[in-house]
């Protein structure tokens, strides 16, 4: 390791500790994505999220193909998986530069062949357009690998 990335890894690490961040579970509500609370720092496909909405991947080919594809999408993009059950996927992703952890979860729409999407911060009110644009992200490798 550099000097910098010494420096970064140090500063990672006490800022991590100065802001701790509860580990809660997301889940399905109603076999539905949470909705945003109306903050910034969240995005949602699906329901109607207050200054949140995004819209869902879509896919034309198998559900299980296109579930397969994401979760090598998320791991591409530096995320890991938390917990999968049937059609559910939650996935974290850290923010390097102060250790922050956001949540990232999937549902699989099969019939309307499409996977909504929910994004979100677990701390603090604004996030500077990270997790809109981690969605974004998501939407382009996620066309690319299943295009």
């Amino acid at each position: 390791m550099g000097l910098i990335d010494d420096l970064l890894a140090g500063v990672t690490g006490v800022t991590s500790n100065l802001w701790p961040q509860p580990a809660e579970k997301p889940q399905l509500i109603n076999g539905r994505l949470r909705p945003c609370t109306g903050t910034p720092n969240c995005v949602c496909s699906e329901g109607d999220s207050p200054g949140g909405k995004v819209d869902p991947l879509t896919f034309s080919g198998t559900p299980d193909a296109a579930w397969s594809a994401l979760k090598q999408t998320v791991a591409d993009l530096g995320g890991t998986v938390r917990h999968e059950s049937d059609g559910y996927l939650w996935t974290t992703f850290l923010i390097p530069l102060f250790g922050f952890t956001d949540d990232v979860e999937f549902r699989l729409d099969a019939g309307a062949k499409m996977i909504h999407v929910r994004s979100a911060s677990r701390m603090g009110y604004s996030d500077l357009g990270v997790n809109k644009g981690r969605v974004e992200q998501l939407h382009s490798a996620f066309a690319k690998r299943c295009g």
